[in-house]
């Protein structure tokens, strides 16, 4: 029998264009298994980690149409297509990482399936309509008319997955509710000895993402300018070019590398984390660099931020609601410990997510195994 080291193992990521949170379950699984082939529709080899790039990686026929690496969400309708035509049958384990059009593919019944789930795909779901406004011309004509043919495809190809993982209890609901399937929660991985915990905060509040709408890096920018407050964005995105003749208080950092961010979470003295996310690494990474979360109280945050323990909540996706906020953060500031939001950060570790998603991987090769028998 083989056992998980020798196994040949398939993984199918959506797209790999940049480094966020699902790049980092990417490379949590790399580590799993150094002898793993990567499948993804497009790949950018210049925003990719050391760690990801090691694997042998191929690409489905996304990758060939003219300006894949921008435009890829464009082709979007074409992807299931292009899942289809992989041949895996000859792997022992195959894992999908599900965002974008991942989980499509068709294997042998012998040959076990398990989807990481980081969101049943945004764009034909709970962000359908923000997708459609940023989509023009005929491009947004022809997504519309194939939405509904995609949503069909999504759904019946989620019972040819084994074992769902979703990275929160948040996605499980959704996953519950579109898939009708039972999941299993990992929550992602944060490599936490990474960060360390400074007790001397520098004055500063600190928006760390991309810079996509739901995010709403503009309540963090607005909230900080009407009290006085000097705030650092890191992060670039399609939104950036809307920050336009800011205070010298708001400093645009854009894209910053990984030691970059890693001394801003440090000296910050809070993370701002106004949008609603499935999960939300960043705020895991501040917690375990001793710094504060002000959050919204929607989606994963729920599960990582304990109010006045490691963070604050707002109630309303408002400037004046964050603004009380961070007044109630300001009034208790002396009253968070740096260590105790370390330690409540380690749940999170990149070791609990590799025992946890091991243990769940050897049941479901049992379990396929002896179904097949």
């Amino acid at each position: 029998m083989r056992t998980m080291s020798n196994m040949r193992v398939a993984i199918v990521h959506y797209w790999l264009v940049n480094m966020r949170g699902g790049e980092k379950v990417l490379e949590a699984l790399c580590e799993m298994f150094p002898q793993a082939d990567i499948y993804t529709h497009v790949y950018d080899g210049s925003r990719i980690s050391e760690a990801i790039k090691k694997h042998r990686i191929f690409l489905t026929k996304i990758s060939r149409l003219p300006f894949a690496k921008k435009l890829y969400k464009i082709y979007l309708t074409f992807m299931p297509a292009a899942l289809q035509q992989l041949d895996l049958g000859s792997y022992d384990l195959v894992i999908s990482s599900e965002s974008g059009p991942a989980k499509g593919i068709i294997l042998p019944s012998y040959i076990p399936h398990i989807c990481y789930c980081h969101t049943p795909m945004r764009y034909l779901w709970d962000q359908y309509h923000e997708y459609l406004t940023q989509t023009k011309g005929f491009a947004r004509w022809y997504f519309e008319r194939k939405s509904m043919s995609l949503r069909q495809w999504d759904v019946s190809t989620a019972n040819s997955v084994d074992v769902f993982v979703a990275n929160s209890h948040n996605v499980a609901r959704r996953i519950k509710r579109i898939y009708r399937r039972d999941s299993e929660v990992i929550y992602p991985p944060v490599d936490v000895e990474r960060f360390e915990v400074n007790r001397k905060k520098e004055d500063y509040y600190l928006f760390l993402g991309h810079l996509v709408g739901y995010k709403r890096a503009d309540l963090a920018i607005e909230a900080c300018i009407r009290m006085g407050r000097r705030l650092i964005v890191a992060g670039g995105g399609g939104k950036a070019h809307q920050f336009k003749d800011l205070p010298d208080s708001i400093i645009l950092r854009g894209n910053v590398c990984e030691e970059e961010k890693i001394e801003l979470l440090r000296n910050a003295r809070a993370l701002l984390f106004p949008g609603e996310e499935d999960f939300g690494i960043v705020p895991v990474e501040a917690m375990a660099s001793g710094t504060p979360v002000i959050a919204y109280s929607r989606g994963g945050a729920l599960e990582t931020i304990k109010d006045t323990l490691n963070g604050v909540f707002f109630h309303q996706q408002t400037t004046e609601s964050l603004m009380h906020a961070m007044q109630k953060f300001e009034e208790r500031e002396h009253l968070f410990d740096g260590r105790l939001m370390r330690m409540e950060a380690m749940k999170f570790d990149k070791n609990v997510f590799i025992r946890k998603m091991g243990t769940l991987i050897r049941q479901a090769i049992n379990s396929v195994a002896a179904n097949s028998k």
